[in-house]
């Protein structure tokens, strides 16, 4: 996707507030076949919903075959946008409107469509076979089964066709430009500017300035459309939302992905350190590769391995070579990687290991997203192997929880679990471009000193952190060795005697214990009441919407949001205890609901859903509304 950039001025974030006849918020979904190219109209629809100014929320959902049958009910590809003129922070729960390019895409997401909502249909596909292959047995633009809601069916197949002819492309391509007609529409009904995507048409194709200008004959003639159309006869005409009241500063459109390679990158530097990445392509961390590949320019290394356990164990190496060490990867991949994490563990080098979840187990759900790796990432490797979690909420908060695992690794020596999930790492939201002056430096200092006469050096002496020495190997003096068996204190010699391996098992949780984290706040609400929802990952938003709504009717609830999985803030048990009744959502079977039980010894109750979709506001609502009677 583009990235949009953007100045606000101080009038800008000043501006009046949007007259009430406009809604506050609208969410749009495209959906249609995977080849439509509903990604993309997507994706520059929110480009250009940036520039206008609007708050604005993605949920990119994608079929995981590479090419699914065209027309078919598992073929189908959606992009929903929910923007407006306030704080969004979920990509909305039903849309107000609903281009669909076929019948599957159709029937697969007019159910959640607002009631009297808008649907724009290509009937030009409503053909018999497509029909069959949506298991329609009548046409639903002809038989009132769509009665309920707005319709506006146009061939957009045909009129694509009249507006890129004089361009001499043949049918198949000529359709293909078929969502930039319909992204035209998109851009006319919601006032947006289309020079910004004519632009990046002409880049995009420059090598094919043909078909460059063909997409933007098909853009402008959907635009044309609407406006020359009299669709206002019709009850649909143009919106125009107006910009969301923001902080001056420059913003961009980021995703997860995007945030986390940023952040990576950030916190290299903030400790002074070149950034080696090893990694093996996997749905949905690929993204973070790909990224980091093109920031060559800050030192970034990227190395494509042949599996999971080689681009780990790379890792480590650059680690033990005195880089940072970064792998990423989603359940499946981690736990390949596990004994490696292990060794790391032992070793006690730096690691960073983002772990962007997705449905499972085994191959599960790859283009789906779950937060069910939690039990994995706090207790998932052989022996007591204990490491510090952290949990990102929103697309724009990886970049400083990528930054705060930068810090623990190197400050403590220790590997750094950061999840994240499939709908982080795509969805896409504006990001404050932060002045980097206000993120403290912490420097690494490797032990350069060769100690005294007669003395040894010691590889797994500790500070006050419990942290051994970094050492980078050549250092004159300080010959050592390291290894995955167990070894004696100080020395790190090898050493299988019980009282030893006590020792080290202990010391290596204490220091994990030890770690400072700040303490938790309540994001919402007091610090003590009848009801408080506790969340982690991307449930922040859908969550800090549903409290928001319950504490205008008056419910007594608080929201509490937890980044530091492992170890808990240390005033957390005390907080939760506060409460009369605790909620936790999350969409596994209650991973983080277990963990403070076990910690706590609090009643958590669950709220799960693993059904590979995010979780909608009216859901968590509803259960509070039901916890509180």
């Amino acid at each position: 996707m583009a990235t949009a950039v953007h100045e606000v001025t101080p009038e800008e974030s000043s501006a009046n507030p949007p007259p009430e006849a406009v809604p506050e918020a609208v969410v749009v979904r495209f959906a249609g076949d995977s080849g439509d190219g509903m990604q993309l109209t997507g994706g520059q629809f929110t480009l250009s919903t940036a520039l206008a100014g609007n708050d604005l929320a993605t949920f990119p959902d994608f079929p995981a075959e590479i090419r699914a049958p065209q027309g078919t009910l598992f073929g189908v590809s959606a992009f929903q946008i929910n923007f407006g003129s306030a704080a969004i922070e979920t990509a909305g729960d039903a849309p107000d409107v609903l281009v669909a390019m076929n019948p599957a895409a159709l029937k697969t997401n007019v159910g959640d469509l607002k009631p009297g909502g808008l649907i724009i249909a290509d009937e030009g596909e409503f053909n018999k076979r497509n029909l069959d292959k949506a298991k329609y047995e009548q046409n639903p633009l002809e038989d009132g089964s769509l009665a309920k809601w707005q319709l506006l069916k146009l061939n957009i197949s045909q009129l694509t066709l009249d507006a890129v002819k004089p361009f001499g492309l043949g049918n198949k391509e000529a359709l293909r430009c078929k969502n930039m007609w319909t992204l035209g529409l998109a851009l006319w009904m919601f006032d947006r500017e289309r020079g910004p995507l004519i632009d990046w048409l002409k880049t995009k194709f420059a090598k094919a300035p043909e078909l460059a200008e063909a997409n933007i004959a098909a853009l402008n003639a959907g635009h044309a459309y609407g406006e020359t159309a009299e669709l206002g006869a019709t009850g649909i005409g143009q919106l125009h939302v107006p910009a969301a009241p923001v902080a001056p500063g420059l913003y961009r459109t980021v995703t997860g992905a995007d945030a986390i390679s940023m952040g990576l990158v950030a916190g290299a530097q903030l400790a002074d350190l070149k950034l080696f990445y090893g990694g093996y392509p996997i749905t949905p961390a690929s993204a973070i590769l790909h990224h980091l590949a093109r920031l060559k320019e800050f030192g970034v290394t990227t190395f494509q391995a042949e599996d999971e356990i080689a681009a780990v164990a790379s890792a480590i190496g650059a680690s033990y070579a005195g880089s940072l060490g970064v792998t990423c990867s989603s359940g499946p991949g981690i736990a390949l990687k596990t004994e490696a994490i292990g060794l790391a563990i032992m070793t006690e080098l730096p690691l960073v290991i983002v772990n962007a979840q997705r449905g499972g187990p085994s191959t599960g759900l790859p283009t789906k997203t779950e937060q069910s790796d939690l039990y994995q990432a706090v207790y998932g490797r052989n022996g007591d192997a204990p490491v510090p979690v952290i949990a990102a909420r929103s697309a724009a908060d990886c970049f400083d929880v990528a930054i705060e695992a930068v810090r623990i690794a190197t400050q403590y020596m220790t590997p750094v679990m950061l999840l994240t999930d499939g709908y982080l790492q795509n969805a896409a939201e504006p990001w404050k471009v932060p002045d980097m002056g206000d993120y403290a430096p912490f420097p690494v200092e490797f032990r350069t000193d060769p100690p005294a006469e007669g003395e040894k050096f010691l590889p797994y002496a500790r500070n006050e952190k419990l942290a051994r020495p970094w050492v980078r190997p050549g250092s004159p003096g300080l010959l050592h060795r390291i290894g995955g068996i167990e070894k004696a204190p100080g020395t790190g010699n090898i050493d299988y005697a019980p009282a030893t391996h006590q020792t080290m098992t202990d010391t290596r949780q204490a220091k994990i214990a030890g770690i400072a984290v700040p303490d938790q706040l309540v994001e919402q609400g007091a610090p003590g009441g009848k009801l408080v929802v506790v969340g982690w990952g991307s449930t922040y938003g859908p969550i800090a919407q549903a409290v928001r709504r319950a504490r205008r009717k008056g419910l007594d609830v608080s929201h509490i949001h937890i980044r530091h999985i492992w170890p808990l803030p240390a005033n957390l048990g005390d907080l939760l205890k506060g409460y009369d009744r605790v909620l936790v959502p999350e969409m596994n079977t209650g991973q983080l609901k277990t963990l403070l039980r076990d910690q706590f010894l609090v009643d958590a109750k669950p709220l799960n859903k693993v059904s590979g979709q995010p979780f909608r506001i009216h859901e968590i609502e509803a259960a509070i509304e039901e916890m509180l009677g």
